[in-house]
């Protein structure tokens, strides 16, 4: 049973740009449907967070921010532990960015002042030093803006019965010819859905499903050889590829990065 949790309501004071949170869900959460007049970032520290806003879902892994304009309805669901950091910019600020709800990759430049904003333990930012590091953060996400969820979704007819089955079982190995039978079409027509639908390939989505489910099992302690096997990989080598591709690193140097054997 999900638990219900609400969301923190928030007053920004005079020349305030932006105030902080840590959130941590537990398994089985969900922030129920709600808006706000300032924009957000759902920037992940541990885990996958899944995002609904305006229908759509949003899902970025460790490492990736979401961004959600002012007054769009979202809400927050986890089946699974997460931790992230919550950057609410004041609406005037909010609304020079951009309108539409994206996948944000941040810059070195923004995740240091974020990082050094969350170690001050000061979530309510008030000095001139703030005020100017702020500018500069804000500054540094129009650029930041992907346009898309890390993993995309979609109700087409052909698709939605493949990316089910494959996100409640990323081990199963069946290739786009044999989904395409299963559907009734031709392999061609699956992948030109893809493209058009998903905006990557078949294989590319695969990749990053089990990508994503690596990570949540590195987080529950499996060994390397058991997540190769449970994501769908013959080996823990091309497990390891796949995942250095994706992310820049191994899954031990990953796991050693981000302290992801627990919530800290």
């Amino acid at each position: 049973m999900m638990k219900k949790r609400s969301f923190q309501n928030l007053t920004f004071q005079n020349d305030q740009l932006i105030l902080l949170a840590n959130e941590n869900i537990n398994e089985a959460s969900e922030y129920q449907p709600h808006r706000h007049t300032w924009g957000q970032i759902i920037f992940v520290k541990y885990g996958v967070v899944t995002l609904e806003i305006e229908k759509e879902r949003f899902l970025a892994p460790l490492g990736f921010a979401i961004w959600i304009p002012p007054n769009y309805e979202h809400s927050c669901f986890n089946h699974q532990p997460a931790r992230f950091r919550s950057i609410n910019i004041c609406e005037r600020e909010a609304e020079k960015l951009s309108q539409t709800p994206s996948l944000l990759k941040l810059s070195n430049i923004a995740l240091s002042i974020i990082d050094a904003f969350f170690e001050k333990e000061t979530l309510t930012l008030s000095t001139k030093q703030d005020f100017r590091k702020s500018l500069v953060l804000i500054d540094e996400l129009h650029n930041a803006m992907i346009g898309h969820t890390y993993l995309p979704n979609s109700q087409h007819r052909l698709l939605q019965p493949i990316i089910k089955a494959l996100e409640q079982d990323p081990s199963n190995r069946l290739t786009l010819k044999e989904w395409a039978e299963k559907v009734f079409t031709t392999e061609r027509t699956l992948a030109r859905y893809f493209r058009k639908e998903l905006g990557m390939s078949f294989n590319e989505w695969c990749q990053r499903l089990r990508f994503i489910h690596g990570i949540a099992l590195l987080e529950q302690g499996e060994t390397i050889e058991e997540i190769a096997f449970k994501v769908g990989y013959r080996s823990a080598s091309s497990f390891i590829a796949m995942f250095q591709a994706l992310s820049g690193t191994t899954p031990d140097r990953y796991r050693q990065l981000h302290n992801i054997d627990r919530i800290v």
